[in-house]
C-alpha cells in the first residue's frame, strides 16, 4: 500500500467546500479517505482554513450565540494567525 496523502491533501476548497447552501461539508469520497482527519486538521490550520474559521464567527454573532465582544476577540486573534503566517510565508520566499 501506499502511504502517500493525496494530492488534494489539506485542500480547503477540496476537502471542505461550501455547498449549494452556504454551509460547508467534506465531500463523499472524503469520508472514506484515510487521510481525512490529519487533511481535515491541515486544511483548517491553512490560511484557508483561517478564513473557514472567520466564517464560523460571523455566523455564531449573526445567530446570537457570541457576543460582540466575544466576536471581537476571535476576529482578532485569526487576523493575527493569519498576519503571523503571511509573514513566515514571505520569510520562507527570501523576501
Amino acid at each position: 500500500m501506499d502511504n502517500k496523502a493525496p494530492e488534494c491533501f489539506g485542500d480547503i476548497e477540496t476537502v471542505f467546500p461550501k455547498g449549494k447552501n452556504g454551509l460547508r461539508c467534506s465531500p463523499e469520497p472524503c469520508l472514506s479517505c484515510f487521510y481525512k482527519t490529519a487533511c481535515l486538521k491541515s486544511a483548517m490550520e491553512s490560511m484557508g482554513g483561517l478564513a473557514v474559521k472567520r466564517e464560523m464567527v460571523d455566523r455564531a454573532y449573526t445567530s446570537g450565540t457570541m457576543t460582540f465582544l466575544e466576536r471581537w476577540s476571535h476576529k482578532k486573534m485569526l487576523y493575527l494567525r493569519l498576519r503571523k503566517g503571511s509573514k513566515h510565508r514571505q520569510k520562507r520566499r527570501g523576501a
